[in-house]
């Protein structure tokens, strides 16, 4: 291999080329001295779309964003690079999500040479190891040298492979790959740097690529059977599908097993059943958050449980499967990581969802298992009456942060995607979105919950998928973040809408005991800033509207996500609300509907 040129420029370029060749499409770059070999190589290799944040910790979260809303539906790896020094540590908070909702990254920090290490050295901090567990792999690049040895060029080849393979197996996740370079980071001058980039050869028969591949882990017979022989001795069951960010992949094999076995599908707004394809057969519900509560004592306990995903979002829901101590738990994963905080499972199956659906489909039905139409009646009744008496409040509701919630989901057009920030606005998707037959993905971030770069995440999915990308965000939240708005004129960005709820600091915790006490409540917890974003939407080149009360807000949003001449560039819809009284009509409303409800069954019961 001829290493005449700058050993870290040829360096760089073979292991982004064997990137290339493991299925590597996209690089976020964050600008620095020390990384320049890799930025080079990112930016000259033409399978590669390069996107750049002068924000470090806002291009992580962007990476995130763009490893999420691969076109195929399943998350693929994104390389994120940066320089030495504290650039790397700014990446930490979007690797600790990445790890937890199991979204994979490749993060390709530049490091001082092993001589500069606890020397003294300007901007040099110990960067082996520096995300500890957060990484799914952590190892150092071998040193670029030009008399290295043909086996230290092979490692850097297959750690090249390994690096994709392991973020993207399984399990999927981050994984950190430090790349110490020496001086000169620049191309030798008198050579182009094309020139200095170029591999060995681009035919791939010439060089030695190295491919990983692996198949599905698939459920054996006997597993199959032995939850076919418990839905036949338990026809009172439900499905819950929780977050999931592959759950596209198995979304119609549920909806088919829910039909099979008459249980129906508690589906949490992150698990792509919610608003996906529903139709009046799937069992699809997404009520149970306001009718749960009002039932588990006048119904009968469920005997059963089939669970699929990461915990769910709805408390209402963890605490009906903490509380039915008779409740058979059984989860089905394949990256087979532990996903429930109840510690109630006692079958847990790690395999693939959609084959296991399949197979155990087709054993009840081969065993002729009858569905109890008893069970499923009154949640269907339940379901239907909750989202009509639900809709009929809140049109006669005061303003409050509930009305925009529930209209935008109404109007949220098909093939668009709707991305939930966390706090509230998670919550109030899960209780006000409605099952729906229109395909609208929901992505968040739910691995480790943060409030930090939602607004870059939710640009990353606008930028990788192509369709109109709505972030109902909270204040707080947006306000976290706003560095990640360059992301949206830098990149061209326009599909993005930010729906921001502001009620001026951190409404959720009126919801919390600590409530009660104020002081220091308001100045502690509540921290009321007083911001409003009209300049931070002048500051970064984003339209802007304002929705202060009931008889404007569906205009602007009709103007926001149904008119598709006005969504050719990105726009800040800013809802002012009072979060006091945001959370006593919610609070309100909830308990009307669900006074209702036990009034209505009773009266079908008597009947």
């Amino acid at each position: 291999m001829d290493l005449s040129s700058n050993p870290n420029t040829h360096w760089a370029a073979v292991f982004v080329d064997h990137l290339v060749h493991a299925g590597l499409k996209h690089a976020c770059i964050a600008p620095g001295s020390r990384s320049t070999p890799l930025t080079l190589a990112f930016a000259l290799h033409p399978e590669i779309k390069v996107f750049t944040h002068l924000d470090e910790r806002s291009a992580g979260f962007f990476a995130l964003g763009l490893a999420m809303a691969s076109p195929d539906g399943r998350p693929q790896p994104v390389a994120l690079v940066c320089t030495s020094g504290t650039a790397a540590a700014n990446f930490h908070p979007a690797i600790v999500e990445a790890f937890y909702a199991h979204i994979p990254l490749l993060v390709l920090t530049a490091d001082r040479p092993p001589e500069l290490r606890d020397s003294g050295a300007n901007q040099t901090v110990d960067q082996v190891k520096m995300y500890g567990d957060h990484v799914l792999w952590a190892v150092d690049a071998p040193v670029p040298h030009l008399d290295a040895p043909e086996v230290v060029v092979r490692h850097l080849q297959t750690l090249a492979a390994r690096a994709f393979a392991t973020a993207n197996g399984v399990t999927k996740g981050p994984v950190h790959v430090n790349f110490p370079f020496r001086k000169p980071l620049e191309p030798i001058s008198g050579r182009s740097v094309r020139q200095q980039l170029v591999t060995t050869s681009s035919d791939p028969a010439v060089i030695n690529y190295t491919q990983i591949s692996r198949g599905r882990i698939s459920p054996n017979p006997d597993q199959v059977e032995q939850v076919g022989l418990l839905v036949t001795r338990y026809r009172r069951g439900f499905i819950v599908c929780g977050p999931d960010p592959f759950a596209s992949a198995y979304a119609n094999e549920v909806r088919h097993l829910a039909r099979v076995t008459g249980y129906p599908i508690l589906a949490d707004a992150l698990s792509s059943m919610r608003f996906d394809g529903n139709d009046s057969e799937s069992n699809v519900m997404g009520g149970y958050h306001t009718w749960l509560p009002a039932l588990q004592d006048t119904l009968a306990p469920a005997d059963v449980v089939i669970r699929f995903g990461a915990v769910a979002t709805s408390a209402s829901l963890n605490s009906y499967l903490e509380l039915v101590n008779s409740l058979l738990h059984i989860h089905i994963r394949e990256d087979g990581r532990w996903a429930d905080d109840l510690h109630r499972t006692q079958f847990f199956i790690q395999a693939d969802p959609a084959e296991f659906c399949d197979a155990l489909s087709t054993y009840l039905v081969q065993n002729h298992h009858r569905v109890e139409e008893d069970w499923i009646r009154p949640y269907r009744q339940a379901e239907t009456f909750v989202w009509e008496t639900l809709e009929s409040e809140l049109s006669q509701s005061p303003f409050f942060d509930g009305c925009v919630v529930s209209r935008l989901l109404a109007l949220l057009p098909e093939e668009s995607i709707l991305f939930a920030g966390n706090s509230l606005p998670i919550r109030h998707i899960d209780m006000y979105g409605r099952p729906k037959s229109k395909h609208a993905p929901v992505f968040g971030n739910r691995g480790a919950s943060g409030i930090d770069g939602n607004v870059s995440t939710s640009l990353g999915i606008a930028a990788a998928s192509g369709h109109h990308v709505v972030a109902l965000i909270g204040d707080i939240t947006f306000y976290h973040d706003m560095n990640g708005l360059l992301a949206a004129a830098k990149h061209n960005i326009q599909n993005i809408t930010f729906v921001i709820l502001n009620n001026n600091g951190g409404g959720i915790f009126h919801r919390l005991p600590v409530a009660q006490y104020d002081p220091p409540f308001t100045e502690l917890f509540l921290t009321p800033h007083g911001l409003t974003f009209a300049h931070a939407a002048a500051l970064y080149g984003l339209d802007y509207q304002v929705i202060a009360d009931g008889e404007d807000m569906d205009e602007v949003l009709a103007w926001a996500l149904t008119n598709s001449d006005s969504r050719r560039s990105a726009r800040i819809i800013e809802v002012r609300t009072n979060s006091s009284l945001d959370y006593q009509q919610q609070t309100s409303i909830r308990q009307s509907v669900q006074s209702k409800l036990i009034e209505h069954l009773n009266q079908v019961t008597k009947q």
